[in-house]
């Protein structure tokens, strides 16, 4: 099946806002064996979005919109595609309703623009919106761009509370190929592709056999990671599997993926001959992030965690405490920025300071020791370094950072050389650090 995806929205197209639908949409119809082929952005112009969608329709069995059917003057979505289609707009009683209960529930008056989304297709399904006003749409087109659901004579309206649309109709059979509209916030949209739109494709779409996984490394290369696994992985690839890499800052996640008859195993094959070669260097799989890792493994040896982050401003702790259940590992940390700082909350030598500087290895040293006793913890992580872009000098130029470690074994202190941008040397100072805490507990812990 051929899915393509419209985005409608003239923020998107000027930056102002992330386009989040484009990963979400597409990992949830991924995980349903649906992958997108095509996807693009269009700003709330009548000539873009009836064009992208006509395109989109000449090519896809399915075609998804979001955006476009709210109540204010850019929201034109809903109307361009009926006229597209020839198809009048009708008022439908049922989202009259919820629209006039949504507002009364919240003691509000009802603004007279909401009226504008009562008005629907002729022929569409109906999504109700249980998170707002504006209903989802979707119709059956066939190659002439009608609209099968039509011949019915009747609007049918599907409410996210029941688990499939009911819909069934006489006359010729005419090759499934279905346009879905979906508003345009999130928190709208999530929900609605969720409880309405997954069982509306279970049913129209035969099941698709996809198999994706995701396996993520830290501290080799991109070029390095394909050097290491791409002749073993390569009789695979004439029985369906298709390998890919995704490389950011100190880290390369390798993508694995297969359709059909036997994906699993070939995937599970190639999985294998990924994890021989890389090792060590793998710390997860598909949506694991190390500090996820981190938290895991801490918890499940009942061991605990002190930070002491001075060019990382907290970004360590702030990556730790996003994972569900760190509270029961992570007991504390410092953002020991100024040397004053470094001294009166860590205990950092002023004599320290003095002779080596507050960028360097006996600083860092100090810097984990201290955090590890002040709170009592297993393990500490220290970081301390020159973020930039000024600060640096020919023996420490910008992006120095030394990284510290300490456990009941002693203190390991590493020298890395950042050279990028504030954000992206925060980020992966803190995943550097993170990554050696994780062989450090898992060499402390036997595996």
């Amino acid at each position: 099946m051929i899915v393509e995806i419209v985005n409608t929205g003239s923020e998107l197209m000027l930056g102002r806002v992330l386009n989040t639908h484009q990963q979400w949409l597409c990992r949830r119809l991924a995980d349903l064996g649906h992958v997108v082929s095509r996807q693009v952005a269009v700003a709330d112009t009548g000539g873009d979005i009836q064009t992208a969608v006509r395109e989109a329709l000449g090519r896809a069995d399915l075609v998804i919109t979001t955006g476009g059917l709210g109540p204010t003057s850019d929201d034109i979505t809903r109307e361009l595609i009926a006229a597209l289609l020839g198809k009048k707009l009708v008022e439908n009683k049922d989202v009259l309703a919820h629209i006039e209960g949504y507002f009364a529930r919240r003691n509000r008056t009802r603004p007279a623009g909401t009226s504008v989304e009562t008005f629907v297709p002729e022929g569409a399904l109906v999504f109700i919106n249980q998170f707002g006003t504006a209903p989802g749409l979707a119709m059956e087109v066939n190659a002439e761009c009608g609209v099968r659901s039509a011949e019915l004579g009747e609007q049918a309206t599907f409410n996210a509370q029941h688990s499939k649309p009911n819909i069934q109709g006489g006359g010729k059979t005419i090759s499934k190929k279905w346009l879905i509209m979906l508003p345009g916030p999130p928190r709208e949209l999530r929900p609605m592709f969720d409880n309405s739109i997954v069982p509306l494709l279970k049913k129209e779409f035969a099941d698709e056999t996809f198999v994706c996984r995701t396996l993520r490394s830290v501290g080799v290369g991109e070029s390095r990671v394909q050097e290491a696994i791409e002749d073993s992985l390569k009789p695979l690839v004439p029985r369906g599997l298709e390998v890919g890499y995704c490389a950011r800052p100190w880290s390369v996640d390798v993508r694995l993926t297969a359709a059909g008859p036997g994906a699993a195993q070939i995937v599970g094959e190639g999985e294998a001959i990924v994890q021989r070669l890389l090792g060590a260097h793998i710390f997860g799989y598909d949506d694991d992030e190390i500090e996820n890792v981190i938290v895991r493994l801490l918890t499940e040896r009942k061991q605990t965690l002190a930070l002491a982050e001075s060019c990382t401003g907290g970004n360590i702790a702030h990556r730790l405490t996003n994972v569900p259940g760190a509270s029961a590992v992570l007991l504390g940390g410092v953002v020991s920025y100024a040397n004053s700082a470094k001294e009166k909350l860590i205990g950092v030598r002023a004599k320290t300071l003095e002779q080596y500087g507050a960028v360097s290895e006996e600083v860092a040293r100090e810097m984990t020791l201290g955090a590890r006793e002040k709170f009592g913890a297993d393990f500490a992580i220290a970081v301390t370094g020159i973020a930039g872009p000024g600060g640096g000098t020919a023996e420490k130029p910008v992006g120095t950072v030394y990284i510290a470690l300490a456990s009941v074994a002693g203190v390991e202190v590493k020298k890395m050389l950042n050279p990028w941008d504030r954000a992206t040397f925060k980020e992966v100072t803190a995943t550097q650090a993170l990554e050696g805490l994780r062989g450090l507990v898992k060499a402390a812990g036997g595996g």
